[in-house]
């Protein structure tokens, strides 16, 4: 089958590598549908050191059951299926926890095992990772379920864990899909006042459909001291961080009301946060984290089949998995929010 492996900064190929089969009583084969290039994929496209081996890519994806081991039950051929960006057994004690992103049997797509940026994927603990999907091969909703897999349970998992409701002002940094992603589902949480900092005016318009209220185009000092013009001079009382740089997170500082909260789920790509003692003396809370998507997916399935939300719309470019290596170009230059890949 075909599949993408990444040798390095900006080297992306689509290759024939050997195809899935069942290792495991627990694994199923499951037959891609869809999949799309992450925000955080274009991490290693620009700092990845070169290798001979190369790295399989892609963690979110959804497609159909081919073929499942003597241990899975409740899936057969032919159920379409969505998969977390990472694999758990759901049943372990973190797991029960709704933590399957720490799952004592789990753990990543990609490296030793498929990535879902190809034709098929072996997954393992498949009874426990894959949920089945109300939707045909054909369906329209697809591009929506296909966020559940990570970029719309992570915006989830942001306001959630900065405790968003509708008596909660919120500040979005970042106008990337994870972003957009947010502000939706700060919006379903029924937060009235949204502040999206963003600076592409097809993205923070996106942004507004999603319920932005406000956009911030400044960045720095001069997006705070904007933040809080808007906001009384206090600052919101959350802040949901999807980006992932220590500008990002010092300006989430910033922009926080005394006794917030701030929300990070950018990968970071710092070594420490800048949490000082002025910080301390505001009483804000950090928290966020990698989102366990296996614990989101249910609760968000059904507002995406009733057509309450459409978090698909993130994705403004289809392609084929042959023009995944251009898909890769597209998004590092800015050209596409979020790709979609059709193999």
């Amino acid at each position: 089958m075909r599949a993408t492996v990444m040798y390095g900064a900006g080297d992306v190929r689509v290759e024939h590598v050997p195809d899935p089969v069942l290792t495991e009583p627990t694994d199923a084969v499951v037959r891609v549908l869809r999949s799309c290039i992450c925000g955080s994929d274009l991490w290693p496209y620009a700092s990845m050191p070169p290798s001979d081996r190369g790295r399989r890519m892609g963690h979110e994806f959804l497609g159909v059951v081919e073929d499942t081991g003597a241990g899975v039950t409740g899936l057969q051929r032919g159920d379409v299926v969505v998969a977390p960006f990472v694999w758990s057994d759901n049943t372990c004690d973190f797991c029960a926890e709704g933590l399957q992103t720490s799952c004592r049997h789990g753990g990543n797509w990609g490296h030793d095992l498929d990535g879902g940026q190809g034709e098929a994927v072996r997954v393992p603990q498949a009874q426990g990772t894959l949920v089945k999907l109300p939707a045909g091969e054909d369906s329209a909703l697809l591009a929506s379920l296909l966020t559940l897999s990570d970029v719309f349970c992570t915006g989830h998992h942001c306001a959630v864990t900065a405790g968003v409701n509708a008596r909660t002002t919120v500040t979005v940094i970042g106008d990337g899909a994870v972003g957009l992603s947010a502000v939706l589902a700060a919006r379903r949480l029924g937060a009235e006042r949204i502040l999206l900092m963003g600076r592409h005016k097809d993205r923070t318009d996106l942004g507004r459909e999603f319920g932005a209220t406000d956009v911030i185009a400044e960045r720095g000092e001069e997006g705070i001291e904007r933040i809080r013009e808007l906001t009384g001079g206090d600052g919101t009382h959350t802040v949901l961080e999807c980006v992932g740089t220590k500008d990002a997170i010092a300006t989430a500082f910033g922009a926080v009301r005394d006794g917030g909260t701030v929300s990070r789920v950018g990968a970071p790509q710092y070594a420490d946060v800048p949490m000082d003692f002025p910080v301390f003396l505001r009483n804000v809370t950090l928290t966020g984290g990698v989102a366990p998507a296996r614990a989101y997916i249910d609760q968000l399935m059904p507002d995406i089949l009733d057509g309450t939300i459409d978090p698909g719309r993130v994705f403004d470019r289809t392609i084929t998995l042959d023009d995944t290596p251009a898909g890769y170009e597209a998004m590092a230059h800015r050209e596409s929010l979020k790709i979609m890949i059709q193999p």
